[in-house]
């Protein structure tokens, strides 16, 4: 078939094209299957004109294959509604599934609209699509964020005249064929965010969550990518289900080659049935695409979070949380001492855990009491509150609003407020059941007994817990998840300077839709230095620092028995959104200097570490671990190097640092307080680690790397990094004149 010049194509008037930051998305509203498609997701086209957009979609249009549809199907954003069972050809994943009555009536009718603008920059692509015969009407949703973020939702609407039970409504992306590994992440309480990397064949990985929140082994992002993709190199695409409840994502390579990235909410049968007039509007869907790894994935995720009205932009005070400290046996004066000592670490917020309401003495009694237990507490909390305050720190407080004990004066006035599919109650969790939300007058005690706090005492912060999974709840997960989140949200509008920490068992509860109304995410239970590491590196993959709380713990972690020098924990917290966990009215004098010492290195840091890239190296010894904080303008940097296990190599591999400008000399420094116990031998005579600020040039740095002495295991190393200034005085750098003479041999060669 000979090519037609661009004159003859026919013009493309149904496309949107919406560009931001590198980024392009095209969209064909116009398929000859009335489905919209995304034409292409990746990297910025240009700004193509309408010639240009309709030569791209001639030149990218499927074929057809033998033994197929007569008309190839393109990559849908989102479901067909006028078959209420929408999969492409092959495909094993549906994208609308639902039932409904029919009625005689003509096509379906698609209509779309073209990319505007919205106030914060996001450009923004509505396709309506309805279908007379099932009374469907589809509204989908495109936007790309300034960010160069991709963000997708579909509302259903039932216009017919009959109920429409939805079973699944999905979104979905395409996949271009350099994608051919996945990468996501799993885990369990205690270790969250494993990641797990396969091939992508022909078929789908699907990775579904029942728990009724989030998960332990959610894969937060779900990512494809060119072979060998790392933190720092290869073509990769990501999405994230920004839902607190049961959710569902997939990659798919289907035999024809095509392929998508697509997720959604995860709906139990009959659990959304759309009555006449009403809509359906599921999560969004949270895309990003980046040509440089992983970390340039990261980063646009975490600009666009940064990006939010709500998002925090004072300096995240460093906490101290009386959990690990107390446990459930409250002293008033105790808890004072412990305040005390806590303010002359540098600590900024106190946050009060478990074990302060009515009965409570242990976990099988009192949740849903949310009253001071004033045996404990004969004036209320003011005591500990005053002294808090006086003493500079702002007050916190632990709740657990969506959970109830038996053993409550709540459950035994309003047994029918357990939420439950039958008339005994699901397994027990922790000796606890869940609070119905979706019961008004439920909703209402927790609000008001929350408010009633919050109005008595200065409360700057609540820690919301929620300790298990919603199992045996006869499809009500949708309603009490949105329950939860218009709690949240009803808080925050009557206490505006109210911060609060999406905590479930640890990181149970970890998505961008409870970050819409929550300040910082607790990333696990586990406060285990080494186990941390981990957590942290894949946590930060989607959510900013800044977000995660990170703190140090006590020298022997709680839930795993292991021991660990405070250089270590200090380290490891300094990177995220720092804490303590421990009983600092024990500590000697030396360890009370060296995690001072950490608190004031984290608030000298704070700024950089806070709101800039994140970075990690791909280092070829998967027992030393790289990853840092760059600034935008690269003349600041901080980097942790962090040896998880023994090396098999008796001289370390050198250790490049991503992020730096190569055409700049560097400043660079070993940081950190002097450790309270002599540590491992870290820094051998003769080692510039032993030295101070060493000038390096950038290209080195980022070419070549850093020669280590041999570090002990689960140790660390934090440099400071830093641009150095040239002048005209500074001498020209030693250079050793080399003669080189060739052979006509060595010529040849």
């Amino acid at each position: 078939m000979p090519l037609r010049d661009d004159r003859e194509m026919t013009p493309a008037p149904e496309t949107v094209l919406l560009r931001h930051n590198g980024v392009a998305v095209l969209v064909d509203t116009g398929t000859s299957s009335g489905v919209p498609a995304i034409v292409h997701w990746g990297p910025d086209l240009g700004d193509l004109d309408t010639a240009q957009r309709a030569a791209t979609l001639v030149v990218t249009a499927p074929h057809v294959p033998p033994s197929a549809l007569d008309v190839a199907a393109p990559g849908g954003v989102g479901p067909a509604v006028r078959c209420g069972l929408d999969r492409p050809a092959g495909a094993l994943r549906p994208r609308l599934a639902g039932a409904g009555r029919r009625r005689p009536r003509p096509a379906a009718a698609t209509r779309g609209r073209r990319a505007r603008p919205s106030p914060d920059g996001t450009r923004t692509c509505t396709v309506r699509q309805r279908d007379p015969t099932l009374g469907l009407e589809l509204e989908t949703t495109v936007a790309l964020t300034p960010q160069g973020v991709l963000r997708m939702r579909h509302r259903l609407r039932n216009g017919g005249t009959h109920p429409y039970v939805v079973d699944a409504l999905l979104a979905c992306l395409p996949l271009p064929g350099p994608a051919t590994e996945v990468l996501d992440l799993t885990g369990r309480w205690c270790r969250e965010r494993q990641p797990q990397r396969r091939l992508l064949q022909q078929g789908a990985w699907v990775r579904d969550g029942r728990h009724g929140r989030t998960g332990h082994d959610a894969s937060l992002l779900l990512v494809a990518g060119s072979p060998g993709f790392g933190f720092g190199h290869g073509e990769v695409w990501g999405v994230h289900v920004a839902w607190s409840g049961d959710h569902t994502a997939w990659a798919e390579r289907l035999p024809t080659g095509q392929g998508v990235l697509g997720g959604g909410e995860l709906l139990a049968p009959g659990e959304v049935v759309l009555r006449v007039g009403s809509t359906y509007e599921t999560p969004w869907l949270v895309a990003a695409w980046s040509a440089s790894g992983l970390d340039g994935l990261g980063d646009r995720f975490h600009r666009h979070v940064r990006a939010r009205p709500q998002h925090p932009r004072r300096a995240r005070p460093v906490v101290l949380n009386t959990w690990e400290a107390a446990y459930f046996d409250h002293d008033v004066d105790r808890l004072r001492e412990l305040a005390t000592s806590a303010a002359t670490l540098g600590v900024e917020r106190f946050v009060l855990d478990d074990g302060w309401f009515r009965g409570r003495r242990d976990d099988r009694k009192g949740l849903g009491d949310w009253t001071v237990d004033t045996e404990v507490w004969p004036d209320g909390l003011h005591p500990l509150v005053d002294h808090v305050r006086r003493l500079g720190m702002e007050f916190g407080l632990w709740v657990e609003p969506e959970m109830v004990n038996r053993d409550s004066d709540l459950a035994r006035d309003h047994p029918d407020w357990v939420l439950g599919a039958h008339d005994d109650d699901p397994p027990g969790w922790r000796h606890q059941q869940v609070l119905d939300l979706r019961v008004p007058g439920a909703c209402a005690h927790v609000r008001d007994a929350l408010l009633a706090l919050l109005d008595e005492y200065d409360i700057a912060f609540l820690k919301w817990d929620m300790n298990r999974d919603l199992v045996d709840t006869g499809g009500a997960v949708h309603e009490q998840t949105l329950a939860v989140l218009r709690l949240l949200a009803e808080l925050r509008a009557t206490h505006p300077s109210l911060e609060i920490e999406s905590c479930s068992s640890g990181g149970a509860r970890v998505d961008l839709a409870v970050l819409e109304h929550t300040d910082r995410v607790w990333a696990s239970d586990c406060n285990d230095a080494l186990e941390r590491q981990a957590i942290q590196r894949w946590t930060c993959l989607l959510v900013p620092p800044e977000l995660v709380g990170a703190h140090v713990g006590p020298p022997e972690a709680h839930t795993t028995g292991r021991v660990h020098r405070l250089s270590f924990r200090g380290a490891t917290a300094l990177f995220g959104h720092v804490g303590i966990e421990w009983d600092v009215t024990a500590l000697n004098r030396a360890e009370a200097a060296e995690l001072a010492g950490w608190i004031a290195l984290h608030k000298a840091e704070r700024d950089l570490l806070h709101s800039r890239r994140v970075v990690r190296g791909d280092h070829p010894d998967d027992s030393l671990w790289v990853h840092g904080v760059v600034s935008a303008d690269r003349d600041r940097a901080l980097y942790g190097l962090v040896a998880v296990a023994t090396s098999p190599f008796a001289v370390p591999l050198p250790v490049r640092l991503p992020g730096l400008d190569p055409d700049r000399d560097y400043h660079v420094e070993v940081v950190g307080p002097p450790p309270a116990s002599t540590p491992p031998r870290l820094s051998p005579a003769g080692s510039w680690t032993a030295e101070g600020p060493v000038r390096v040039p950038g290209s080195v740095l980022v070419a070549h790397g850093l020669a280590l002495p041999q570090p002990a295991p689960e140790s660390a190393l934090v440099l400071r990094v830093t641009a150095a200034v040239r002048c005209e005085a500074d001498p020209p750098r030693p250079r050793r004149l080399v003669t080189v003479s060739l052979t006509a041999d060595s010529t040849r060669r």
